[in-house]
Formats: structure tokens, sequence, C-alpha cells
């Protein structure tokens, strides 16, 4: 059985966070793991409470981990504090994780700054380089490229923009955009990809981003092409989104138990 690690927060609503990257490792059939950065007292309304992990017990997790249970794949979401940042990054190459998906958690679906500038800054000088794929929103891939990202075109650039960073792909996702398609661009030094599905009319959303990102993680530690494990990721969301449960009053959940397989759905362009 392959391994897939995460590195980020607990989310005590189950939505987000390491709960929801576990439920998907469970779905995709690889076995999780888990370095907790930061425990979060939250639900479908909101973040009432964090509290950050020391960044020697962060460095001991990931110890442990690669002592004995190394990952085929790993994922960080929510870092918290540039130092958690620099730990991660350090942590990743002394073991020399493999297949790192970076989802650089910084802006809050309120639009809210998640992140101190100088973490934001340490995720772009430290992380971006040593991603696999990095998975920002539009927000994120326009702090990171700085630079505006409100287009189809101007994703693609910021996606090139991270590649020039050091990230062998960027995947960047159009969920913020007007419309009623939804368009995620996949860039590789070999070249630009699309993704389109209509957009669900919902809100239960929370968790999203991560369950993407672990998605994408679950088809690299099972040996798939990045851009197979993007194409079953998207398509697992979207079918996440449309059978949520709707549970709590907030932005809810998605339904984690959604079906794994065929990316039928997503139409690739």
């Amino acid at each position: 059985m392959k391994i897939a690690l995460t590195i980020a927060g607990s989310d005590s609503g189950g939505g987000a966070g390491i709960q929801a990257d576990l439920k998907t490792f469970h779905q995709f059939g690889v076995f999780g793991t888990t370095v907790i950065v930061a425990i979060t007292a939250q639900n479908t309304r909101g973040v009432t409470d964090v509290h950050v992990v020391p960044v020697s017990t962060v460095e001991a997790q990931m110890a442990a981990l690669a002592a004995d249970l190394p990952p085929h794949a790993v994922k960080s979401g929510m870092l918290a504090t540039a130092e958690l940042v620099e730990a991660v990054a350090r942590g990743i190459r002394r073991y020399g994780f493999p297949n790192y998906v970076l989802d650089p958690v910084m802006v809050a679906t309120s639009g809210d700054r998640l992140l101190s500038r100088d973490a934001e800054k340490s995720v772009a000088r430290l992380l971006v380089p040593l991603a696999t794929v990095v998975t920002p929103n539009l927000d994120e891939a326009a702090i990171l490229a700085e630079e505006e990202v409100k287009t189809v075109a101007q994703m693609e650039r910021a996606g090139r923009a991270l590649v020039k960073l050091g990230a062998k792909a960027a995947l960047v996702k159009g969920g913020h955009l007007e419309g009623d398609t939804i368009a995620d661009v996949l860039v590789t030094e070999e070249g630009v990809k699309r993704f389109t599905h209509p957009r669900i009319d919902t809100t239960s959303v929370h968790g999203t981003g991560c369950t993407l990102s672990s998605a994408i993680a679950a088809g690299l530690a099972l040996g798939r092409s990045l851009e197979r494990s993007v194409s079953d990721a998207l398509a697992f969301v979207h079918r996440a989104i449309a059978t949520a449960p709707g549970l709590g009053s907030g932005h809810g959940p998605v339904n984690h138990f959604a079906e794994v397989g065929s990316a039928a759905e997503v139409i690739a362009g």
C-alpha cells in the first residue's frame, strides 16, 4: 500500500485540513500519515481559535515518519507562520520527500489573509521551488506571482511565473472566476492544459482546496502521471461538491464519500 503524507492544520469541523486530507487519501486507496502544524477551533461558520504547534514538534513528526513510514507523496496546506514554512522546507529537503503538492493556503474564503507577508514570501522562496505542483487559487496566485490574476489568460501567465520560480508545475484554480463555467489551468514546462466544468450553485465548498491537493497527492503516490492525477482530482472534487451532504449552517463540507474513478465529468481541453 502506498503512503501519502499531509502537513497541515487540524479542522475540528472535519471539512478541511488534516481531516479532509485523510478522508481523501482513504477514498483513493492510499495510507494517510500526518504532520499537524496547528489546531483550530472551527465549524462551517468560521474559525474561533488557532493554536500553532511548536516548530520542534513539527520537526519531530517529520523525522518520525521519515524513519519508519516514508511517504510516496506529500502535500502541505495551512502552515500558519514563517517559522513553520521554514521548518517544513527543511524537512522536505532533508528527507527527500517526493511528489510534493503545495497548497499555498494564504487567503480565506472571506478574503482575509491567513499568513503574514513574511510567511508569504517564505512560501514563494522556500516551498515553491520544491513543489511537483503548486495549487493556488486566484488570490494566492496573485500574491505568489506578484501580479493581478482575474482572467484565464492571467491564470496562465501566473502559472508560468510559478514554474519560473522553480515549481515543476502550477495548477491555478479558477473557482473565483465570474461566470457559469469554471476553468482550472495546469501549466508545466511542456505547455498549458485547461480543465473546464460547469459551476455548481452551492455554499458547500469548505475544504475544496485541501481535498483537491490531497487527491492530487494520492494520485502521485499511486504512480500516476501529474496530468492524470490532476484530472482525477478535479473530477473527484466536482462530484464531492455536487453530492455535498448539506451539513452545518455556514459553508458546509463536501462529500468525501464521492466516487473516485474516471474524469469523464471534467472536460479537458
